[in-house]
């Protein structure tokens, strides 16, 4: 059964900073890309980052480039999400999932997990 569990959220103050982590299981992910999402309430869900397992290759929006940054520890079967200079904007559930090719779009991704919330006061 595959399982991808995040943990790693809170509440932070504005500036601070989080790190997000994806623990994978159940299956072999190496030919997988592990994407971040987050959903605001009353918003569409909307694509953070997103990385190969097999190469380390990324994708990322510019617009959040130098604040996300996404990783992966293959040892552990684990990505990580680490997010710096948090504003009140960034509040929202942080979800994890597993897609055969890397990319942004939330359909093609076929494992999810449950999501962490991450709260950012002002």
């Amino acid at each position: 059964q595959v399982q991808l569990v995040e943990s790693g959220g809170g509440l932070v103050q504005a500036g601070g900073s989080l790190r997000l982590s994806c623990a994978a299981s159940g299956r072999t992910f190496s030919s997988y890309a592990m994407g971040w999402f987050r959903q605001a309430p009353g918003k569409e869900r909307e694509f953070v980052d997103a990385i190969n397992w097999s190469d380390g290759s990324t994708y990322y929006l510019a617009s959040r480039k130098g604040r996300f940054t996404i990783s992966r520890d293959n040892a552990k079967n684990t990505v990580y999400l680490q997010m710096n200079s948090l504003t009140p904007a960034d509040t929202a559930v942080y979800y994890c999932a597993a897609s055969r090719t890397l990319t942004r779009v939330p359909t093609e991704y076929i494992y999810w997990g449950q999501g962490t919330q991450v709260t950012v006061s002002s």
